[in-house]
């Protein structure tokens, strides 16, 4: 069956597509299978060689991926809070910029070694070995915290918001190094110190650019007065597009500069923030899935047949060897990392859309080569997935890195506004803490907590003095922040 989108049929077909991947991925989740690998797969059985619909514009599928790029790393960059960082600061950051290069430089290397053997059916010279390399040069680690959270499961040692620092600031290092090398290729060779000054203008640019525009962001959001609440959080989309858009056309990386900008917005006070949140969270997932079943209507299975054989080594090499020699020697200054860490972090290398979506680039620019370039990119991402996106939970728990989630919220899915200066938090009443006090008179909560209401099975209670408490019976409780902890311990 052909079909090709048009006016007439593109709102049934992208509903359609939509509808069957949020089902396909909400079964994945209970199993641990990222939810980018199903998207993929959707998008590819719909696609050419399945069910025959025709999308082959990598032009397109490039800005698509733009767009989308900007919004998933500005929601990133304001999830990531200064505080938990802080204490992983340097080795996040070299990670996300030395280790990108790095993999990169091994990878190219042994993509060089290969093309050079009569067997293959590639023959790269070593700039373009080193362009394949850079596009799938940064992790997609996002697919691991999905994993993650549907098992459960924390990290031990701060793992957690290092991968994440990692995962959302090493995306424009692999930008530049693509930008770099394609521009070198097209312009026969570029000297050693237009590399280096471009590579310090995109960064300095984008840097200054997210840190300025971002906190301009803040300031008009507390100061503009806006009778309809809902357009908030479209002001803010506003600024993620406009600070990608002049970066770029400064010749900043704009990819930098959203996700830094999207730091600031997130660890500042900010007028209805938990509206934004809801709203960029919700775009977040809505830009992931378009662009995942993008790629995936994009590519032609058929075609990646052709270098499965030499994509599979590529790959292999990456998680065995490209990806673990970087990580070490990136950590060798930080002595506190415990060997056990660097193993599991050498493993989280996962390679997601933002590989496939670089690869766009070549083909776009008309490098020599660049059909293979997208085909070994998409069969590397695939193989990625399926061998480190389905284990990661199971490493985890085989170097004893896992802990239990904690709690986050409370079971009344109440929140307060950030400006309040108080905490909310439930407490289930057991028969121990009946035999001291059976009325909320007699319990002896700490100064500054209330309790504000109380379910009892599918019953909300108003609190009063002199309510007998039961077994099982979950309270609300109000309390100062400094009062918080006291009430968790109890």
């Amino acid at each position: 069956m052909l079909m090709i989108f048009t006016a007439e049929n593109i709102l049934l077909i992208g509903s359609i597509l939509l509808f069957v991947s949020i089902v396909v991925g909400k079964t994945g989740y209970r199993f641990g299978v990222p939810a980018l690998l199903l998207f993929l797969l959707v998008g590819m059985l719909f696609g050419s060689d399945g069910l025959g619909l025709q999308f082959h514009n990598a032009k397109i599928a490039q800005f698509i991926g733009m767009v989308a790029l900007s919004v998933i790393l500005f929601s990133g960059g304001m999830d990531t809070k200064f505080k938990e960082i802080r204490p992983i600061l340097s080795p996040g950051i070299v990670l996300s910029t030395v280790g990108v290069f790095l993999t990169a430089l091994f990878t190219g290397l042994f993509i060089w070694y290969l093309s050079g053997m009569s067997w293959t059916n590639i023959h790269f010279p070593l700039i373009t070995s080193l362009l394949l390399a850079s596009t799938m040069s940064s992790t997609d680690s996002a697919s691991v915290f999905a994993i993650l959270r549907s098992q459960k499961m924390n990290l031990k040692h701060n793992l957690r918001p290092m991968l994440e620092l990692e995962s959302g600031s090493n995306d424009p290092m692999a930008y530049m190094l693509t930008i770099v090398l394609i521009q070198f290729i097209q312009s026969d060779g570029m000297g050693t110190g237009n590399i280096i000054g471009s590579f310090i203008i995109q960064f300095l640019v984008g840097a200054a650019a997210g840190y300025i525009l971002g906190k301009l962001a803040i300031l008009i959001l507390n100061k503009i007065n806006i009778d309809n609440q809902s357009l908030y959080p479209i002001l803010l989309l506003s600024f993620v597009f406009f600070t990608f858009a002049i970066t770029d056309l400064l010749r900043g990386n704009g990819y930098l500069a959203v996700y830094i900008a999207g730091m600031m917005v997130g660890n500042h006070k900010i007028t209805f923030r938990k509206e934004i949140a809801t709203f960029m969270d919700g775009l977040t997932w809505l830009f992931q899935i378009i662009m995942f079943l993008m790629l995936g209507l994009l590519v032609n299975p058929h075609e990646m047949i052709e270098v499965a054989v030499v994509a599979l080594l590529i790959g292999v090499f990456m998680i065995v060897i490209g990806r673990p020699l970087s990580v070490f020697l990136c950590l060798l200054p930080f002595r506190k990392i415990t060997l056990k860490s660097r193993l599991f972090v050498s493993w989280v290398g996962l390679r997601g859309a933002v590989p496939i979506i670089f690869a766009t680039y070549p083909v776009v620019a008309n490098v020599e080569g660049s059909n293979m370039i997208f085909n070994i990119v998409f069969f590397i991402t695939i193989v990625s997935l399926i061998v480190q996106g389905t284990s990661v939970s199971f490493v985890a728990r085989l170097l004893h890195l896992s802990t239990p989630l904690e709690k986050t919220g409370n079971d009344f899915g109440v929140e307060l506004p950030e400006e309040i200066d108080t905490d909310l938090s439930d407490m289930t009443i057991t028969m121990e803490m009946l035999n001291e006090a059976d009325t909320l008179k007699d319990m002896n909560l700490p100064k500054g907590t209330l309790v504000m209401i109380v379910k009892r099975g599918d019953e909300f209670l108003i609190p009063n003095g002199t309510l007998k408490l039961h077994v099982g019976d979950k309270l609300l409780l109000i309390s100062e922040k400094n009062k918080q902890e006291t009430v968790k311990n109890e």
